[in-house]
């Protein structure tokens, strides 16, 4: 590791490295507080439309939710193998799992897109003025549902994206950069993609599980 810190604004790496960490677990929790807002007004909607919501839940792909479920716990798994890499100095190992990590990333992206596009066909994505058709019971709350999802699923895509970006935008300089930066800079990104993790593992069972 680099025995002195990379800004003039710390004395020791370790300070350095501690303050990183800080801001990155309070630009977590405000994202947290931001999801936390839109899964509380689904939840009193759920509370007040039960049967509507029980009913569109049914038009989602459970398989499609399962597997990407799965592609995002492996993610973490690799996530977490390059940290351990990197602070090990196995720089070799842990860019192969960064790489692994962000295409796990964009797998999960383009299953997300198919099933999208599955839900387009079917008539049941009320969103940019397409048409919207539901056979269930209640199609107002159906139609409610349906938006509440595609919110709550684009968002997490948009910052699963970022993640992507973030991870290649560290590849790209990683040649350039000491031990400790890599170390610091795959610790913090590190925090971010388990944070969009486990948002989707709220996710799923939310909007996927409803009375199945």
């Amino acid at each position: 590791m680099s025995a002195s810190p990379q800004s003039v604004a710390f004395d020791t790496p370790a300070r350095e490295k501690a303050a990183d960490a800080f801001g990155m677990w309070v630009f977590v929790g405000s994202e947290a507080m931001l999801f936390g807002a839109v899964m509380l007004v689904f939840f009193v909607a759920r509370v007040s439309y039960g049967p509507a919501f029980a009913a569109a839940s049914k038009h989602l792909s459970l398989t499609l939710g399962a597997v990407n479920t799965a592609v995002l716990i492996t993610s973490s798994f690799t996530m977490a193998l390059a940290h351990f890499h990197a602070d090990a100095g196995r720089w070799r190992a842990a860019v192969w799992a960064l790489m692994a990590t962000a295409l796990l990333g964009v797998v999960f992206l383009v299953i997300k897109g198919t099933e999208y596009a599955m839900e387009f066909h079917e008539g049941i994505a009320p969103v940019l003025g397409t048409p919207f058709a539901f056979s269930g019971p209640d199609p107002v709350h159906a139609a409610f549902f349906f938006s509440l999802y595609f919110a709550m699923t684009a968002l997490h895509g948009l910052h699963l994206t970022c993640g992507i970006l973030v991870i290649a935008g560290l590849l790209a300089l990683w040649r350039g950069a000491d031990p400790s930066s890599r170390a610091r800079r795959v610790q913090a990104v590190g925090v971010y993609w388990h944070f969009v993790d486990i948002v989707w593992v709220f996710l799923f069972p939310v909007l996927y599980l409803i009375n199945r």
